[in-house]
């Protein structure tokens, strides 16, 4: 009987065993098949340690794919407080190479966190200290790839395209504007550590690391590189507290180029003071545009067939009296008897007060809010103002007296030139643009595509090749005349605006600018120069910023494959005009017959025989010009 209570017993025990063994198999088997990715995670965190690191941000282009801004890569550096043996002789170590404050890098290196990047001073440092610290070799301080904004061309478009912060975000420009699609999605670097703290190189791990979207933008960078050339030489010769240029297509809108001078390196913006790195001039400056916006006022008044610019008349005196304001001419005793379009080529005041009372409060009110005075343009670019435009019920006859001359409103340059591009190319209002596209970084497709944006029809094609020939007989006739070239038909106003601060002008501070298109028969490019008070010359748009735009025209024209014509309306010249010489052709002639009266010619090369010149037969050079002859 005890026999058998004794093998029941140990049965029960053999199988309460064997029931144990099979649970702790199934656990085993379980965890080690089923549950291996959770025990393997659990294991990473013992001796895995995660950083954060930036995407790289997208790739910012021109129109003709050149690179304006793009990542790079750099190094950084990360911490492991806790792995760290000897913070104080670390800090002393770090703070050396990356030449910071010591008591500082210390608190970072003994701040009760898993890991931490040591930013800024540890934020994209140079090779030479990332070698230096590699070889201090300090246990806890870990070197990772990581990426940094570079601008390759410098100050080039520095206002436009802005620049990134420490955490490559963007803080200016279209870097600042266009962020959420520039910017891409932070990854984790994962890396091993061994049981002592020590970093292992295997199995490096970057997970979830984005790229942003690239951007193409409608500047074409050959045309910005003419524009900035000469920018650069007005700048050098006249000092102006500043100065701008601004660039259009005006059959679509697209910005071709943009200057702001002064302007920085966004590589080093720091080095900079926010007036300059926050005022993109041509979307930012507020002034009285002065006899630029006549052509405005002459288009709107043309479109309501207010008169025949060839056969009706104004007598200027000199002046005209409105309400007892007496309103000058710039020209003592006035020009005469004169046509309307003599009227814009001479930019008689009185003239416009006349044109102003013809067009009357409500159409010249109408005109100038539809050319888009007085709101933003929308252009995407950070920073864009209004300007100041009278409300209607406050305008009497002196204030409607002024505005037909561009006096008594404030314009931004990027308003000037819409409102410009649609008098010359048919009528149209466009909305400014400056980005094209938006462009996978990976497969290269266009993720978005922007396109021009009409406006509105402002005047009729009619008119608008009436201002043609008008803006061409201001270049020939009047004061634009300094941007004549021989063989290409331009049209434009100059304007010298005088500067008001707080209502009050100031004496002898002026803004000169030329506000021009070309080729006239069907504008191709419209431009816009301004500077404000330069120094060392008559203060007159004419002498100072018409010579600017006529260089720049010079490159830009044969650049687009505008092509040179026989017939354009002459030159009006005066005896105070420099003289005009036609080069001759030299090639094939000998060295000693290469003389005409008023050039001088400088030879390269040995021999006898011309070979090449430069500029070459055809091209005009004013008196003392030189030629230079290769011999061979």
């Amino acid at each position: 009987m005890l026999h058998v209570r004794n093998k029941k017993r140990i049965n029960a025990i053999f199988i309460g065993a064997l029931v144990l063994f099979g649970c702790i198999l199934s656990k085993l088997g379980y965890e080690q098949i089923i549950n291996q990715g959770s025990i393997v995670d659990k294991a990473k965190d013992l001796w895995q340690r995660d950083f954060k690191l930036a995407g790289n941000r997208g790739t910012i282009y021109s129109s003709d794919g050149r690179e304006l801004a793009v990542d790079v890569p750099s190094t950084s550096i990360i911490v492991v407080p806790a792995m760290i043996e000897e913070p104080e002789h670390a800090a002393d170590v770090l703070s050396q190479i990356l030449n910071t404050d010591r008591d500082a890098l210390y608190k970072k290196l003994t701040n009760h966190v898993s890991t931490q990047k040591l930013q800024p001073e540890g934020r994209n440092i140079s090779d030479e200290q990332a070698l230096a610290i590699q070889d201090a070799n300090i246990k806890g301080v870990v070197l990772v790839q990581d990426s940094k904004r570079y601008y390759p061309n410098g100050n080039y478009l520095a206002q436009v395209l802005g620049f990134t912060g420490i955490d490559n975000q963007g803080l200016a420009g279209l870097e600042l504007e266009y962020d959420e699609y520039l910017s891409a999605k932070n990854g984790d670097l994962k890396l091993p550590f061994d049981a002592k703290g020590n970093q292992l190189s295997i199995n490096e791990e970057v997970i979830n690391q984005g790229q942003g979207m690239d951007m193409v933008l409608t500047i074409d960078s050959t045309i910005q590189d003419i524009i900035e050339r000469e920018m650069n030489n007005l700048m050098e010769r006249y000092k102006p507290k500043s100065a701008l240029a601004l660039a259009m297509n005006p059959k679509t809108g697209e910005v071709l180029a943009m200057v702001s001078k002064p302007d920085f390196d966004p590589n080093h913006y720091q080095d900079s003071t926010s007036e300059i790195i926050n005022r993109n001039l041509p979307i930012w400056m507020s002034f009285e545009p002065g006899s630029t916006f006549k052509s405005i006022v002459f288009a709107s008044a043309l479109e309501e067939k207010c008169f025949n610019m060839y056969t009706d008349t104004y007598y200027d005196r000199g002046y005209e009296m409105v309400e007892g304001a007496r309103i000058k001419s710039w020209r003592a005793g006035g020009h005469g008897l004169q046509t309307f379009l003599q009227v814009l080529e001479n930019s008689s005041n009185p003239g416009f007060v006349e044109i102003g009372r013809r067009l009357g409060l409500d159409r010249l009110y109408q005109y100038v809010t539809d050319f888009g005075f007085g709101s933003k343009t929308g252009i995407e670019l950070p920073g864009e103002s209004t300007g100041i435009m009278f409300k209607k019920e406050a305008m009497g006859p002196v204030e409607q007296a002024t505005v037909a001359f561009g006096q008594g409103l404030s314009v931004t340059p990027i308003q000037l030139v819409r409102a410009f591009s649609a008098v010359v190319n048919g009528g149209t209002l466009y909305k400014p643009m400056i980005v094209k596209q938006l462009v996978d970084p990976i497969s290269k497709d266009i993720v978005q595509e922007f396109e021009p944006t009409p406006q509105g029809q402002i005047i009729s094609k009619e008119t608008s090749d009436l201002m043609h020939v008008a803006l061409e007989s201001v270049v020939a006739n009047g004061g634009g005349k300094n941007s004549y070239i021989k063989g290409y038909k331009i049209g434009g106003k100059t304007g010298t605006a005088q500067k008001a601060v707080d209502g009050v002008y100031l004496s002898n501070e002026y803004i000169l600018s030329f506000l021009s298109a070309a080729p006239m028969d069907d504008p191709q490019i419209v431009i816009y120069v301004a500077a404000d008070s330069p120094q060392n010359d008559v203060q007159y748009g004419g002498t100072v910023v018409a010579p600017v735009v006529r260089k720049c025209y010079e490159d830009i024209l044969p650049y687009l494959n505008v092509e040179k014509v026989e017939e354009q309306l002459p030159k009006k010249t005066t005896w105070l005009d420099p003289i005009e010489i036609i080069v001759p052709d030299l090639i094939g002639k000998q060295k000693n017959e290469c003389k005409m009266e008023g050039l001088t010619f400088e030879f390269v090369n040995e021999g006898e025989v011309v070979i090449d010149q430069l500029p070459k037969a055809g091209e005009v050079l004013l008196e003392g010009g030189k030629v230079m002859i290769t011999l061979g």
